[in-house]
């Protein structure tokens, strides 16, 4: 009895599994609408197009020729004609005048003021005989006689004696360094040297420079001054006729007491100096004016030296002005600890 109640219930079983492994028609069609109606609207979505290069524009050749500098080239070549001046430009600038020269400076390039020109060409001419009668023969003949090495012992010697001049007008000038620098040349001249005679300053390095009461003055504001030749001296200005008074005492040649020792040094030292310009002599016989040559070859070299002093106080005011650290700001030592 139970067999027949389960075969009923087994054959039902059989027929459901059959009807469950075929495949079911009717839902394909809508399952392949879903998938063509996906694909139009993944179709329909922007595509980004690439980018395409700029293709950069080629000028022809005139507008290439006739292109204007880039202004960094331009600010290049206004930094280079502004570049600070060099040495030799102020020294050019000094003797010849220029753009470097200071305003009002006197340079070669201004005319000479010579108010009383008509007096000091008389001068001149007297000065000139002098000089053709008297001094320059025994120049030439102090030449031709004494030797070289002894002519130059004299030049050393009188340049020697000349450094405590020189060393009280720096001190004046405000160049202390370069007085102690004459001081130490001084020194060691004439001791080493066999009092002057030699100079062991030279090839140790240290600098000689020659300074008077005239370049003092001009360095304190006396720039421009009035040309005058003086008898037997030369080319001189009214400034430098109260320097050649201030100077004439500091001489260490008027503190000799033996009249005729004193009086030959100053004669020999008139003659070394005469045997120095010998070498102008031919350009001065040439000269169509030669008071005019000597004049304003004497003014020029004259300005330059002081130009050349007060380019050294610019040049260490400038130095001063380019201190970075202020003195406050520097560490200082607590002694009180």
């Amino acid at each position: 009895m139970n067999l027949l109640r389960t075969l009923p219930l087994l054959a039902a079983a059989l027929l459901l599994g059959a009807c469950a492994g075929k495949p079911v028609r009717g839902t394909a069609p809508p399952a392949a609408t879903h998938v063509a109606a996906e694909q139009p609207a993944t179709a329909q979505e922007p595509v980004p197009a690439a980018p395409v290069p700029e293709v950069p524009q080629v000028a022809d050749n005139t507008d290439a020729a006739t292109a204007t500098p880039a202004p960094v080239q331009a600010t290049d070549a206004g930094t280079a004609d502004t570049a600070a001046p060099t040495d030799a430009e102020d020294d050019f600038a000094a003797l010849y005048g220029g753009p470097t020269a200071e305003p009002g400076a006197g340079n070669g390039t201004a005319p000479a003021y010579d108010p009383w020109e008509k007096y000091n060409r008389q001068m001149h001419r007297f000065n000139l005989a002098v000089d053709r009668g008297i001094a320059r023969p025994l120049a030439t003949a102090y030449v031709h006689v004494v030797p070289r090495v002894a002519r130059t012992g004299v030049s050393n010697f009188f340049s020697n004696l000349r450094s405590p001049l020189t060393m009280v007008n720096q001190l004046l000038q405000g160049h202390a360094d370069d007085a102690w620098d004459t001081l130490g040349r001084f020194l060691m001249n004439s001791t080493l040297g066999i009092g002057g005679l030699f100079d062991p300053a030279s090839k140790a390095m240290v600098p000689r420079r020659s300074e008077d009461f005239g370049q003092t003055l001009g360095t304190w504001g006396w720039r421009q001054s009035r040309y005058v030749e003086l008898p037997f001296f030369g080319p001189r200005t009214v400034r430098d006729v109260f320097g050649l008074a201030g100077d004439t005492p500091l001489s260490p040649l008027r503190r000799i007491e033996m009249d005729k020792l004193r009086i030959g040094l100053q004669g020999l030292q008139l003659v070394d100096t005469r045997v120095q310009l010998l070498s102008l002599d031919d350009i001065r016989d040439s000269a169509v004016d030669e008071y005019a040559l000597t004049r304003d070859a004497w003014l020029q070299r004259r300005n330059y030296q002081i130009e050349k002093d007060l380019r050294r106080d610019r040049r260490r005011h400038e130095d001063d002005e380019q201190t970075t650290i202020p003195v406050d700001a520097m560490p200082m030592p607590d002694w009180g600890r």
